[in-house]
């Protein structure tokens, strides 16, 4: 098994989930803490090729700062350039949980698709 990182918020309810998840198969990760070290474009790029290319899904819907910035009306205008920006800038715009490993990445917490992700990667 390569190297994983997750990055997470530790308040979050998905956050500790999928933590528990990977600790209860005993996968090594490093974590890292989505609002003070956001992750870095090629990371975030390496989300967008899992999310079927839509930048989108990157984004932390229920964010109350996605709210309050009303980046619904603005994240549907912006290049994907512009938008993978402004979740380099800010980790709470970002999804959470993030896992990335080489050649892979989960953006969000589903029970399903982490077990599939898991069975497929051996972990």
């Amino acid at each position: 098994m390569g190297f994983m990182r997750m990055y997470l918020y530790d308040k979050c309810d998905s956050c500790r989930k999928a933590r528990r998840f990977l600790e209860g198969r005993q996968v090594p990760v490093e974590c890292r803490d989505i609002v003070s070290h956001p992750p870095g474009r090629v990371e975030l790029l390496r989300a967008l090729h899992a999310v079927g290319g839509n930048v989108r899904r990157l984004f932390n819907t229920s964010g109350k700062q996605y709210r309050e910035l009303r980046l619904g009306e603005k994240v549907a205008t912006m290049s994907d350039d512009e938008a993978l920006a402004l979740l380099e800038a800010n980790g709470w715009f970002v999804k959470r949980p993030l896992l990335l490993w080489e050649g892979g990445a989960l953006v969000g917490y589903s029970e399903d698709r982490w077990k599939e992700a898991a069975s497929n990667q051996g972990w």
